[in-house]
């Protein structure tokens, strides 16, 4: 790996719409072009320059989704297309990923992100035996035999009574999230790809205590109303070269690196903080010097966990809101926080700013941007 710096040039994303909600009738490849074709239009880079296009997806798309969205999206016919699946990680790792591919030399423009339909996902069978029919089943393992695989929601209420986190706390975190979200639609709206005439993600809403109270119960202190509802939505940057940079000379945002790091899956709320604290030491900044953070909200235990281990200034978390407040499309949602840092960054030159996301199995990603 050679010293060569990376910039993100443009971020745009869908709306962010629930299960069987406005974007229903959409397929994955649909959803996500319209974004890689947005994106591109806002970096003014044609669609032919792009030398490679790397999309996460993590509900069984088939064959290989990012080549459907580079045929849908009309870019050169040589983009193969690079498909991941790290599970919530992925919309992340996937910009990680294609740093790197432009640091080795291999790449000089790269469109890199993730798109998720829950409305449209395939349904998939367990064949019980070689003679029977299938057994249709909705979540996969994500550890062998050997280990524990729990749900991530009794997982996350394990650990939240583990550290002493009260269902009030994890309720008025959610009702934060949605006022935060509720207060920047118009901020908001200028990072959204109107899809289907949808300018805004359509769940954000005025929660309340009582809401709250009468939510349905996933796992103890773990409801509907702390916890991200499934959704589709997609989400992709442009990254650039430094060299590329200089001839275009637009506003862009440097990756400074990006960490990955496992834990026991039962841990997996939990994986984001040593991901932080891996990257922190990699790339030897200090936590005072990073103003914005992006932290995904799968559960609002999960976040407050994160927070807690890391130390992080709650002032600084999610200043927009977050995925409480919007829905979780599982591969897109490490590529929105992406989008979302990436815009609170070019307001202000020269601060640097923090996404991580927690994923099944066990995984935590984080990476550091700099204006």
């Amino acid at each position: 790996m050679t010293n060569k710096r990376v910039f993100i040039v443009a971020g745009k994303r869908s709306a962010v719409a629930p299960r069987s909600g406005a974007f229903a009738s959409l397929t994955y490849y649909d959803l996500a072009a319209q974004v890689v074709s947005d994106v591109l239009s806002e970096s003014n880079i044609d669609k032919l320059e792009v030398d490679e296009l790397i999309v996460s997806n993590a509900l069984g798309a088939g064959g290989n989704p990012a080549r459907m969205v580079s045929l849908e999206a009309r870019l050169d016919l040589s983009v193969g297309g690079i498909s991941i699946d790290r599970q919530c990680c992925g919309g992340l790792d996937a910009i990680s990923i294609g740093s790197d591919l432009i640091k080795s030399g291999r790449a000089e423009i790269i469109v890199a992100g993730g798109v998720e339909s829950y409305s449209m996902r395939p349904v998939r069978l367990h064949p019980e035996n070689s003679d029977q029919a299938g057994v249709p089943y909705d979540r996969p393992a994500f550890a062998p035999a050997g280990f524990n695989d729990p749900d991530l929601a009794e997982a996350t209420a394990k650990l939240a009574k583990k550290f002493g986190i009260s269902k009030k706390e994890q309720d008025d975190w959610s009702i934060n999230s949605h006022l935060k979200a509720l207060n920047s639609q118009e901020i908001l709206r200028s990072e959204i790809t109107p899809i289907l005439n949808q300018k805004n993600d359509s769940f954000t809403r005025e929660l309340t205590q009582k809401i709250c109270e009468r939510a349905p119960i996933l796992s103890d202190t773990i409801t509907h109303a702390n916890s991200a509802i499934a959704a589709d939505a997609a989400g992709f940057v442009v990254l650039v070269s430094e060299q590329f940079l200089k001839n275009k000379m637009c506003k862009a945002v440097e990756v400074l690196g990006s960490a990955t790091s496992g834990v026991l899956p039962e841990e997996a709320p939990i994986a984001p903080a040593k991901a932080i604290k891996i990257l922190l030491a990699q790339t030897e900044i200090s936590l005072s010097k990073v103003a914005f953070i992006e932290l995904m909200e799968a559960y609002a235990a999960q976040a407050i966990l994160c927070t807690r281990i890391c130390g992080l200034d709650l002032d600084k978390i999610n200043i927009r809101g977050g995925a409480l407040s919007r829905g979780h499309p599982i591969g897109a949602s490490g590529a929105i926080l992406t989008v979302r840092l990436f815009h609170e960054l070019l307001k202000v030159p020269g601060i640097t700013g923090m996404a991580a996301i927690a994923a099944a199995g066990g995984l935590g990603t984080a990476m550091l941007l700099q204006s």
